[in-house]
């Protein structure tokens, strides 16, 4: 991306979102790829960064282990390596074989599932192989502490043991000495020590002369002399031997595996890049987690569509300090290009500018931005800034002709991929000669397809804006009573600079502003005023919207927790219903099983009774009272539904029902305990304690209707 002017990094704070990245990088390789992280116009490379740091993010928001703890810098010694005739020493193979190690677990972690679930990462080592004899030539050779092995070779092996057998015997030899030289009260107090390698005793100065060997040296004060016993001057000429050999047949053995694994220098050298790369994906996740960074939507034109945008740094400064961040939302597109931003001074409109330009910055430099994943954002190709004072002393430019610079530069340069952004345009000079120059610069600026965000004071940019094609009015919003700033963006209507009811509320004398009042043109006053009045009404509007939205949800609450008693009450009623079913079908098994037991009796008795007839009885008995009890129970229902039973005397015209064939008639007579009952055309004389009184359901019905 093509930035200006050079400043553009700073006036946008993206050095201080690299120096946070920097500090999450462990490797050298991470942290200078941190230091000059670049901003880049080719979507399909912003889009594998972008997915690489989303992924890694998903791995450490799941809790996964991602096996890549390599974070030494051997760069210089893979160097080497691939020099010939090199010689790498053991301590310097050590990191090889865990650089390797590290490649070989990441190469395991990535299997068939991972490598689905995580393909941009994957990619990093899509150009990679694991070659697993580097481990196993260094294992040949060296142990765990990066020390030669005996088995190394042969002639190392038969060195090593010859040292073992000379230094056990240059031990005896010594320990018989020592104790010659104490019985005879020469030894000091030291009795040992080492000199030039070669292993010497401690003897009182006034007696050296007594001990036969070579004096190796006295100690500062001079009481003290070491010298090396003539029993063990042949045997530490012969471990000296031994020592000088084993240190050749060990450079051998390396500067051998050094030329035996300098084809790999190049494929180790991947390795060291690939745990960069993961270091590098796993430092912009770490800042992503800390500032709320998110994978929005990505288009190959410029477009800025943004749903909760957070300043990354003052979300991070918030959140340190607890306090809340008011995110921006605005769309840039054809429609509507270049947004002029208005309002009192310390709103907050340098601010949202600066979310739009740093956010931007970090999106194509790969890395997550604080908005909404709903947010769409395109690719700029040009991003232009003019912020702040910029009078430039060296070439003796005013505010006002340095700020003219900027713009020629920004008209000159400016096309439909350019994203621009101008704090306080056209300032610095008269109010209306700056404003038509402001004009102008918009003009061409929207006439070349520039995407862009401006803030100003001027009255006639604003105007400008409300009719001019491609040109939005927008505006930060202020509280009125309590002089205070809300930090919140309204597109679509321009703001007050609140000039008048700052100087009231501040204590300015009332003299003094009405006298500044009285110098204003009026239809400035007035639009002023109207711009207040308006944004009190939208301020009072976006209230009322709030309370409604939280109606509205509160309503949705209810609605669920209506719905939730209706589902358990229908289920209730369902589980009553089986349950009745249940009993039910219990009882009619129960019949079934009873009815069974009483025809294997019958049958019984058929075979073992000789008066068949009282068989026979039994059995009709049996089958056909039952269905008489079905009749009579359907009955009793039918009539049921037709009547309701009384609890009332029974007199002469009541109309009741006879408990046991549950047929209905009317009281005609009643001679003591026996009563008169016309059931149809037939009269029959039933007890009185046999009959209910009832009435006739649908009658009652109809009189309730009436």
């Amino acid at each position: 991306m093509r930035l200006y002017p050079e400043s553009a990094v700073s006036q946008l704070e993206f050095d201080k979102v690299k120096s946070l990245l920097q500090n999450h990088a462990q490797t050298v390789y991470a942290k200078e790829k941190a230091g000059q992280l670049r901003i880049h116009t080719k979507k399909e490379y912003i889009q594998l960064e972008l997915k690489q740091t989303h992924e890694y993010k998903l791995i450490l928001g799941q809790g996964q282990y991602f096996p890549n703890d390599f974070t030494q810098n051997i760069s210089r010694d893979i160097k080497l390596l691939s020099i010939p005739g090199s010689l790498l020493v053991g301590e310097q193979w050590m990191p090889v074989r865990k650089l390797a190690d590290n490649t070989r677990n990441i190469f395991r972690w990535f299997d068939t599932e991972r490598r689905n679930a995580f393909p941009a990462l994957a990619n990093i080592i899509g150009d990679c192989y694991y070659e697993k004899l580097i481990i196993e030539l260094i294992d040949e050779i060296l142990d765990e502490s990066g020390n030669v092995k005996d088995s190394a070779s042969e002639d190392l092996q038969r060195i090593r043991l010859g040292l073992f057998r000379k230094r056990n015997e240059l031990r005896r030899v010594f320990e018989k000495v020592l104790s010659k030289l104490f019985k005879a009260g020469y030894s000091a107090d030291i009795e040992e020590s080492f000199s030039n390698g070669r292993r010497v005793v401690a003897v009182f100065s006034e007696h050296k002369r007594q001990v036969r060997g070579i004096l190796h040296g006295e100690s500062d004060s001079r009481k003290t002399a070491f010298i090396e016993p003539e029993e063990t001057i042949e045997l530490n000429n012969d471990i000296f031997a031994l020592e000088h050999e084993e240190g050749r047949e060990i450079q051998k053995i390396l500067r051998e595996l050094t030329s035996r694994l300098s084809p790999y220098a190049g494929l180790l050298q991947q390795y060291h890049d690939i745990s960069g790369e993961f270091d590098f994906a796993r430092a912009k996740a770490r800042l992503a987690l800390d500032m709320n960074g998110q994978l929005p939507n990505i288009s190959d034109h410029a477009h800025v569509e943004l749903a909760d945008a957070y300043h990354p740094l003052l979300y991070l400064y918030n959140k340190t300090s607890g306090k809340k961040t008011i995110p921006v939302t605005l769309t840039l597109n054809d429609s509507g290009r270049i947004l002029v931003i208005s309002g009192p001074n310390a709103g907050g409109k340098t601010v949202t500018m600066k979310t739009i330009g740093l956010n931007q910055m970090m999106l194509q430099s790969g890395l997550l931005v604080p908005v909404s994943p709903i947010s769409q954002m395109g690719i700029f190709k040009q991003l232009f800034i003019h912020i702040g004072d910029t009078q430039n002393l060296e070439f003796e430019l005013s505010t006002y002709s340095s700020h003219l610079l900027h713009m020629k530069h920004f008209i000159e340069m400016s096309n439909g991929r350019t994203l621009f952004f101008i704090d306080e345009l056209g300032s610095g000079s008269d109010p209306n000669l700056g404003g038509a120059f402001a004009e102008v610069i918009m003009e061409e600026l929207s006439r070349k397809h520039a995407y862009g965000i401006v803030t100003t004071h001027y009255l006639n940019l604003k105007v400008m804006a409300n009719h001019t094609q491609g040109i939005l009015n927008g505006a930060m919003q202020f509280d009125e009573v309590n002089l205070l700033p809300m930090y919140k963006l309204v597109v679509g209507k321009p703001g007050s600079s609140y000039t008048f009811a700052i100087a009231e509320r501040i204590g300015l004398p009332k003299n003094l502003i009405g006298k500044a009042r009285k110098l204003v043109d009026e239809d400035h006053f007035k639009l002023d005023r109207l711009l207040n009045s308006t944004e009190k009404d939208l301020q009072q509007l976006d209230k009322e919207r709030k309370e409604l939205q939280k109606l509205l949800r509160e309503n949705d609450r209810l609605k669920k927790e209506m719905q939730a008693v209706l589902d358990k009450e229908r289920h209730r009623q369902q589980v009553e219903l089986l349950k009745q079913q249940n009993r039910i079908s219990e009882e009619r098994i129960a019949y079934l099983k009873d009815m069974e037991r009483k025809l294997k009796q019958i049958v019984l008795d058929w075979k073992k009774t000789e008066n068949k007839s009282d068989v026979v009885k039994n059995l009709k008995d049996l089958l056909f009272k039952r269905k008489e009890e079905i009749v009579v129970n359907k009955l009793a229902k039918k009539v049921d539904q037709k009547y309701k039973e009384l609890n009332q005397h029974i007199t002469v015209g009541t109309l009741v029902k006879l408990r046991k064939n549950y047929q209905v008639g009317e009281v005609k007579e009643i001679r003591g305990k026996r009563v008169i009952v016309q059931i149809g055309q037939l009269p029959m004389n039933v007890d009185i304690a046999d009959l209910i009184s009832v009435e006739k359901i649908e009658e009652n019905a109809e009189k309730g209707t009436e």
